[in-house]
């Protein structure tokens, strides 16, 4: 069996990844004359190299892109590496329903820091939070499988968390009256200790500046009962000379506009 003639059979089978090793064991070819192969389909556009070793084949819907789209191959990338994973902020507010503009980047959660990945035209940026593995997720069908995404009520806690990546305060109280307007006020509740105390109270602010006010009282509780420090709204800004917001023990140190 020829290089192309393995890649046609997974094709067949709806399978779009595979390792170099797979490829020297079905072939019964050389590791060099497999690489060559590799790298002839690769400058064709047919297979695309997101991660060393580990390929996918690239349909002719997606020749433009250069790479399968992040979701079709993330998860299998990830369970190559043996990482634990979920697609996270502004990318995961899309799969909700809650994405005012398309991310310039896949998004994705991982216990510890990774480099960002380059496929083509398709850009992937890792964000890291220790207790990914945690985090709750639903699963959402793709053509290649399914992808985690956590949900609207994890995805809150990571946008005020990760502000810088979600394109500020503004853009997260935005994205908040989609993501959380069906939301689950007790599991918000529930899943606010996987999370820095901080963030709860940021949450809450920025809950109650939006009017949702069910979940802003579920989370209430659970700030006033635990918080014991305050806490700056924007940790990059000085906060000394803002004014406290008591029920959340928070300094509304920057202004927050979001686009009702």
């Amino acid at each position: 069996m020829t290089v192309p003639d393995f890649i046609e059979t997974l094709s067949a089978r709806g399978r779009y990844h595979f390792t170099t090793r797979e490829a020297v064991q079905a072939t019964k070819s050389s590791l060099t004359a497999v690489r060559a192969a590799l790298r002839r389909l690769k400058q064709k556009g047919h297979i695309a190299a997101p991660h060393r070793g580990f390929y996918v084949i690239v349909p002719a819907e997606y020749r433009r892109l250069g790479c399968l789209p992040a979701e079709q191959f993330i998860p299998q990338l990830m369970e190559h590496l043996g990482l634990a994973h979920y697609v996270a902020l502004l990318s995961a507010a899309r799969y909700h329903g809650a994405a005012h503009q398309q991310p310039q980047a896949f998004q994705v959660i991982v216990r510890k820091n990774r480099p960002a990945l380059k496929c083509g035209l398709v850009r992937v940026h890792f964000v890291a939070r220790h207790n990914a593995h945690r985090i709750p997720t639903i699963a959402f069908n793709t053509p290649r499988g399914s992808v985690c995404v956590s949900t609207p009520e994890a995805t809150a806690f990571d946008l005020v968390g990760y502000p810088e990546h979600a394109g500020g305060f503004d853009n997260v109280a935005t994205i908040l009256v989609e993501l959380l307007e069906t939301a689950n006020p007790d599991q918000l509740a529930a899943i606010a200790p996987l999370s820095p105390m901080p963030w709860s109270q940021r949450l809450g602010y920025l809950l109650s500046l939006v009017e949702l006010t069910d979940c802003a009282a579920a989370l209430g509780d659970y700030v006033t009962r635990y918080a014991r420090e305050t806490v700056p709204l924007d940790p990059r800004q000085a906060a000394s000379r803002e004014t406290r917001d008591d029920r959340w023990k928070l300094v509304p140190n920057v202004r927050v506009a979001p686009e009702l």
